[in-house]
């Protein structure tokens, strides 16, 4: 099993059958697919259900509580026999050869991120394309859509910390970015379409995230706290 394909998803009844087709559809076909479900009350595990015998074998899922989108993750990374993990949240989907070219980027080396562009997505439409450097991580986070990452590295490293409810993507790549074993590879070409109307994009997030980079010294307390105080006043202010 080369690709294990992450989704976790709650109340997501009107997205994640387009990320299922996504998946369903790819044209490199070596993966199994995890769906974590927090205990949907809507339609969400009906859609999941539906699809299930399309996938002949390959789909799992499970349907609980959990505690937040990276409690739901982590389940999932506990749950993957793949050598390549790769998460594609309820509202965002792959290209249909996102699979392809990222086994093509692969050398098969056990510590390895495999990253590439992000589609941004608006009320249908698309914003804009985008690949962000892991040189510059300290400054800003790599598009996590677009990530796959060993198995080992989780083994290794760790999952992901529920100390940050948006930002814990962000945590793991900083924690992982110095370890001399961790490899990151370049796809320059689309893997996948992200929506801007998720978690986290909003003011909450960015607060997470300014914490975040106030505990691993990437910015000093008075940037900290102009940085926070501006956004309390956003969020005063309904933003």
């Amino acid at each position: 099993m080369l690709f294990s394909i992450i989704t976790v998803c709650f109340n997501s009844e009107k997205t994640i059958e387009q990320t299922i087709k996504s998946v369903l559809e790819q044209s490199f076909q070596n993966y199994e697919y995890i769906i974590v479900d927090g205990a949907s009350k809507d339609c969400t595990v009906d859609i999941i259900r539906r699809y299930e015998p399309m996938f002949k074998g390959k789909l799992k899922w499970i349907s609980e509580p959990d505690n937040g989108i990276y409690d739901a993750m982590n389940k999932g990374i506990g749950m993957a026999r793949g050598e390549l993990i790769g998460i594609i949240n309820s509202d965002d989907y792959y290209e249909q050869d996102a699979l392809e070219k990222a086994a093509q980027a692969y050398n098969g080396y056990d510590y390895s991120v495999i990253y590439g562009f992000l589609r941004t997505i608006s009320e249908g439409k698309e914003v804009m394309v985008y690949i962000k450097n892991h040189e510059f991580l300290d400054k800003d986070m790599i598009a996590h859509p677009a990530c796959f990452v060993t198995k080992k590295i989780y083994e290794k490293y760790g999952n992901y910390s529920l100390k940050y409810p948006y930002s814990a993507d962000y945590e793991f790549m900083l924690r992982i970015k110095n370890q001399k074993k961790v490899q990151f590879v370049e796809i320059y070409h689309i893997i996948s379409n992200f929506s801007l109307d998720g978690a986290s994009g909003s003011v909450k997030a960015y607060r997470d995230t300014l914490r975040l980079q106030k505990e691993y010294h990437l910015i000093g307390n008075r940037e900290y706290q102009m940085k926070m105080f501006k956004s309390w006043i956003a969020l005063k202010l309904g933003g």
